[in-house]
């Protein structure tokens, strides 16, 4: 056998081999790469005691603020940006704050804990589920989730300001959250007619100030 029909028998399997070997660095690779992202990732505990919710709701004849309370939280994040977490706020620890009157405090803690509203007694706890970050610019981020509230689900999205120091993440923003969409019927106009002065509006605010440290 002449050497040029030699090469020729043998080249084929070659290039067959080099591209096996090619492909298995390759996925060699993005496993590696995968490792490292994963092991980069750090886990943040809210601190509860340091973190605040404050809440803001309008009708047409005025409007309530009070705080609210974390129940628990966690967030993953590497160097670069926020990769996930779940916030958890208790929905029984509702606080008004502009209703000097004790009385009339107590009715309205009372009615936004019942049925008309939040039923937390049967749904205790309100969840967002953080799904993607992504960068606007320097420290604000747009972020993406699962929004629970009053068993109902619902995707949200919502900017903040996300700082890592060291051991410690900050994350600050304001969420503007539709109840309507949550089932949360009582005196809106999404679902009844002919309220008057007596509609209270479906957006409300939770202004958050979270401090999370590290695992």
């Amino acid at each position: 056998m002449k050497y040029q029909e030699f090469k020729s028998e043998i080249q084929p399997a070659n290039i067959t081999v080099l591209g096996r070997i090619k492909k298995g660095i390759v996925l060699l690779a993005m496993v590696l790469v995968g490792i490292n992202i994963t092991a980069s990732a750090t886990d943040f505990v809210v601190d509860k005691s340091n973190s605040t919710v404050k809440w803001e709701a309008k009708k047409v004849t005025g409007k309530h603020n009070g705080t609210i309370s974390f129940a628990n939280g966690s967030i993953s994040a590497n160097k670069a940006s926020i990769t996930g977490g779940t916030l958890v706020i208790d929905m029984k620890t509702i606080v008004d704050v502009d209703l000097a009157d004790a009385g009339y405090n107590k009715k309205l803690i009372g009615h936004l804990s019942s049925e008309d509203f939040f039923a937390v007694d049967k749904f205790p706890e309100a969840t967002l589920v953080i799904k993607k970050v992504n960068l606007v610019s320097g420290s604000d981020y747009k972020v993406s989730g699962d929004l629970t509230i009053k068993g109902v689900t619902n995707p949200f999205e919502f900017n903040a300001k996300v700082i890592r120091d060291g051991d410690k993440l900050k994350a600050e923003g304001t969420m503007t959250i539709n109840r309507a969409k949550f089932g949360v019927k009582y005196g809106s106009s999404s679902f009844f007619q002919g309220l008057g002065d007596k509609v209270i509006y479906d957006d409300f605010t939770l202004a958050f100030n979270i401090v999370a440290l590290k695992k």
